[in-house]
């Protein structure tokens, strides 16, 4: 078995110690770290943050030649045990590498454990040492475990590399609380979280999300838990368990599930695995209880937008278990760590959990029908106010991904449109109009159907629309080509209105008139603020006039500017004399007067026909 020992061994200089015994050597044996990590659609370069690498048999050390930016060549005799040691550099506090501090450590062990070229499909074992002078730091993870401490500090085994690769660790003080949902038990860490935390109340609607999910998946009835099956650790890091505490169930395609959140003061994102997540999100989005004493009633929670786009960020990872995990793109049938792996289907595997994530957010009963519209709604604004939806297909930017999604930059909204708002969208498209043509299931039947003609396994769009046919009795090819693979916009108006939903026409605000996104900068002491140009897009007054990203817009006919609100009262005079500082030049431009536009607004008109399809 290859066998990985991790050691947190210099916190202050952010570095893990990693020793990889190979008990039997291949002559010449190769090992290379991956260049980007599953659901991550980015090359992020691991190998830049591994040095001191060197290898041993016995007491020998052995010469080492690199291939390459990620891979490595030992001189080595086939047969014998084989040692490689090394460190690496983690200080990226994102879910999506490793970070490692006095106060926390984490890391996907794509960041840390070469892999052993010819010898992936056997199994793998990761020691984890538990570092000097934290007697209070625990373990959480996915991963099984054996010959684990109390605090979960030991060993874990994987059935092959990937399966590895699959598990992500939280490492230091954390909070921990556990429920069950449709019979399988659930985890749930949370690091830095404040002192008024409200972990009962994640705990209770996480609950509520997994067994909406898992009943959707299963088509069974989303039954709640019992309250006594939540249950909150009562100190700060909670014993780690391993898959063998639990029993499985014939639903869920995992036997237990963790959930890894680590709360900041600035952040967003989750990154989905086979049964954990890792989350992070802004610390003030975490529900909150009220101090004793300060309402006169003890523990009441403060719940706002921000941790409503938690319980959304939590239920899109958690879906992910099953579309994208398992139910995946054929062309990820096998990942390769190498290089970039391409695909045309990320609307379809992050654009349709995006649809999900907030739908069944309503279905759990954590928000209401007016809530969900309103979350609908800024994912219809967003994609419209995108010129790059007229210049990419949602299945060109799901196989760009590698270049433009992940690699944003001032012309981003401009050449490229988000697989995930317009999939979600697409997504919207496909449910109304199957519900609209009697398919009482909607989307859901189509899910369900294609993880069963899967087989949980590699799909293609042809099974999509094999699936949708099956489904309604008729060919949908021509909605794809129109939804999927062209610049079309999508009927969504119509198909809102016949489902009882009525689309309002809102005034615009000022910066979508403009084709601008700003950033307002901190007032001076004269009382003016700094607004600096973020994005001009594509088609408006702004780029007309010759505005460009960088810019610093100082003023509007010979008046200092403090915000895009005091062009108000200018809009109607014509012609605006524009000036802005760039490159510390001032530059004075003409703009003709912003345009009006309209934005929307839905409502509920037909709360029968909203229900049918939000309640399903």
């Amino acid at each position: 078995m290859i066998h990985y020992r991790v050691s947190p061994a210099d916190l202050h200089a952010h570095l893990f110690a990693i020793t990889l015994a190979i008990p039997a050597a291949q002559a010449q044996q190769r090992v290379a770290l991956p260049v980007w990590i599953a659901g991550s659609y980015l090359v992020r370069e691991f190998s830049q943050h591994l040095q001191q690498l060197s290898a041993w048999q016995g007491p020998q050390r052995l010469p080492l030649q690199q291939l390459d930016k990620c891979t490595w060549q030992v001189d080595c005799q086939a047969g014998a045990a084989l040692e490689l040691r090394y460190e690496v550099y983690a200080f990226d506090n994102s879910v999506r590498t490793a970070f490692l501090s006095s106060e926390r450590g984490f890391f996907n062990p794509s960041s840390l454990c070469l892999r052993v070229l010819g010898q992936e499909e056997g199994g793998h074992a990761i020691e984890l040492i538990a570092p000097e002078n934290r007697a209070n730091w625990a373990v959480a993870t996915g991963a099984s475990g054996h010959t684990l401490n109390q605090r979960g500090w030991g060993s874990y085994h994987a059935n092959n590399y990937d399966a590895l690769l699959d598990t992500p660790f939280e490492l230091g003080e954390f909070w921990s609380g556990e429920f069950v949902a449709a019979g399988v038990q659930h985890r749930f860490v949370v690091a830095g979280a404040g002192p008024h935390f409200d972990g009962t109340r994640l705990l209770a609607d996480a609950q509520k999300i997994c067994q909406s999910v898992i009943a959707f998946w299963h088509n069974q009835p989303a039954e709640p838990s019992p309250l006594s099956a939540v249950k909150m650790a009562a100190e700060r890091a909670a014993p780690a368990y391993s898959a063998t505490d639990f029993v499985a169930t014939a639903a869920a395609p995992f036997d237990h599930y963790v959930f890894m959140l680590n709360a900041v003061h600035d952040g967003y994102g989750g990154l989905e695995h086979g049964n954990s997540t890792a989350l992070i999100c802004n610390r003030k989005d975490l529900p909150q209880r009220e101090p004793t004493g300060a309402t006169g009633a003890s523990g009441s929670a403060r719940l706002h937008d921000g941790y409503t786009t938690l319980m959304g960020l939590i239920c899109h990872e958690y879906f992910h278990a099953w579309n994208v995990k398992r139910l995946r793109p054929a062309e990820f049938a096998r990942y390769q760590y190498a290089s970039e792996q391409y695909t045309e289907l990320l609307w379809f595997f992050e654009g349709f959990t995006s649809y999900y994530d907030d739908l069944l957010l309503r279905r759990a009963g954590l928000i209401d029908d007016a809530a969900y519209l309103k979350l609908l709604n800024k994912s219809i604004n967003q994609v419209q106010q995108t010129p790059g939806r007229w210049v990419q297909s949602v299945a060109q930017a799901s196989f760009d991904a590698w270049v433009k999604y992940y690699r944003p930059n001032e012309n981003t909204p401009n050449a490229t449109v988000s697989y995930y708002s317009k999939g979600a969208l697409v997504a919207l498209c496909f449910d109304l109009t199957l519900r609209q043509a009697g398919q009482g299931a909607g989307l859901d039947g189509v899910m369900r159907a294609l993880w069963q003609r899967c087989q949980a396994g590699p799909m293609r769009e042809a099974d999509f629309l094999a699936v949708l046919q099956a489904q309604a009795g008729r060919s949908f090819a021509p909605e794809l080509a129109a939804w999927v693979h062209s610049t079309q916009e999508l009927p969504l108006q119509n198909l809102l209105e016949a489902q009882g939903v009525q689309v309002h026409h809102d005034p615009a605000q000022m910066a979508q008139r403009l084709g601008l996104r700003v950033a307002e900068g901190t007032a001076s002491a004269s009382g003016a603020g700094r607004l600096q140009v973020k994005v001009v897009l594509r088609g408006g007054v702004a780029e007309q006039a010759g505005l460009a990203a960088g810019d610093e817009w100082l003023g509007v006919n010979g008046w200092r500017m403090q915000s895009l609100d005091d062009l108000a009262q200018y809009a109607a005079q014509g012609e605006l004399q524009v000036l802005v500082s760039r490159d510390r030049r001032l530059l004075s431009l003409q703009m003709a007067a912003p345009p009006l536009l309209s934005t929307w607004r839905l409502a509920v008109h037909d709360a029968a026909r909203v229900g049918a399809w939000l309640g399903a």
